[in-house]
């Protein structure tokens, strides 16, 4: 099993420990709900180096890369990010990602816990003679989250600087302990979120500067639970419940977002195109709202009535809310905010009904 540097870290802080995709990750500190309303009122502080990370390199990287994945990242300059998907020549998504220019590189950082999925994905399309080298860099570099109303305040504390210019995907190089950090504006909680990306060997350091300066403001840890819940109330899918080799990308929402319509070229281009052309996009991401106090499982089916018309992908109980909230993926005639269906839970139908999304808005 994987580790971070940060592993004993976790332990002493009183860390329960779950498996994700080949990882030893906190799942909880003790209490998930108290760990979510931290980032909801102040600040909180996740280790996150178990998501893929990989870097690109070499003469053809933006080129190479640029003719596999869905969106267009010509575009981008040093300092920039973008949401990208890699798809199936069907047009499912395999992976989903943010691509960072970094200038003499590219970094990827895959959205959900997926483990190597995408670098093996992509690796079989890095034919003999392309000037690029791909680096599995999940081990060799950490990932601290940093979220909530006070993360802003918390940086600047820290590091003497201050962020609050940057736009989502966005980034600064900032050097800790001789090591050169990228600090990234992200989109995972619906909080203000920074992602400190550093090599491994200056994680603790990194970490140790944050949870020192963050004490008087209330700094936490929170774990994988309390992400969950913070994220579905926030209405951000991630790879792997949500986004999967089930779904294409416009069923998800993507549409300018991870996947570009004009940059030519690429594996499941043609399915994309198809079904902007000819308004083709079968089943929608939605919020559900469902009754009672039972959370049902991913892959639960949806009805109206007696017809199945889709499944859940995502489920929690909101600690913000006090209801229970999922993603779902119905049928488009089943997708308008208040239409009222049903979710089979051990044998017997539960109302739910349609719900925009996000669940809360900070903005």
């Amino acid at each position: 099993m994987k580790r971070s540097k940060l592993y004993e870290t976790h332990l002493k802080l009183g860390a329960t420990v779950v498996e994700r995709a080949g990882w030893d990750v906190p799942d909880h500190y003790g209490d998930a709900v108290a760990e979510h309303h931290t980032v909801r009122n102040g600040a909180g502080i996740m280790d996150l180096s178990h998501r893929g990370k990989i870097r690109i390199t070499g003469e053809d990287r933006v080129k190479w890369l640029q003719s596999v994945i869905s969106n267009d990242i010509l575009p981008l300059r040093p300092g920039q990010g973008i949401y990208s998907t890699f798809l199936t020549h069907k047009g499912k998504m395999l992976s989903y990602f943010r691509v960072y220019q970094l200038g003499e590189a590219l970094m990827l950082e895959d959205v959900g816990e997926i483990g190597d999925v995408t670098f093996s994905a992509l690796r079989k399309f890095l034919l003999y003679g392309t000037k690029a080298k791909m680096e599995n860099c999940a081990e060799t570099w950490g990932l601290i989250l940093l979220s909530g109303p006070k993360a802003l305040e918390l940086i600047r504390s820290s590091f003497g600087t201050y962020l609050s210019s940057l736009k989502p995907l966005a980034f600064v190089t900032l050097e800790i302990g001789g090591r050169q950090a990228l600090f990234i504006r992200t989109e995972e909680t619906g909080e203000t979120d920074i992602e400190i990306l550093i090599p491994s060997e200056g994680l603790s350091e990194a970490w140790d500067l944050l949870w020192s300066a963050g004490q008087p403001l209330g700094l936490k840890p929170f774990g994988s639970a309390a992400l969950e819940t913070l994220r579905v109330e926030a209405g951000i899918p991630k790879t792997g419940p949500d986004l999967n080799e089930n779904i294409v990308p416009p069923e998800a929402n993507l549409e300018g977002k991870a996947f570009s319509l004009t940059k030519g070229c690429y594996p499941g281009q043609e399915v994309v195109a198809r079904m902007d052309t000819y308004g083709a996009v079968r089943r929608r991401l939605v919020g559900l709202v469902i009754e009672g106090q039972h959370v049902p499982a991913a892959g639960t089916k949806l009805f109206s009535g007696d017809r199945e018309v889709g499944w859940l992908s995502s489920a929690v109980r909101s600690p913000s809310l006090g209801r229970v909230i999922a993603f779902g993926f119905p049928l488009r005639d089943f997708i308008k905010a208040g239409t009222e269906l049903a979710v089979e839970v051990e044998g017997s139908r539960t109302p739910a009904s349609v719900h925009p999304l996000p669940f809360i808005s900070r903005s």
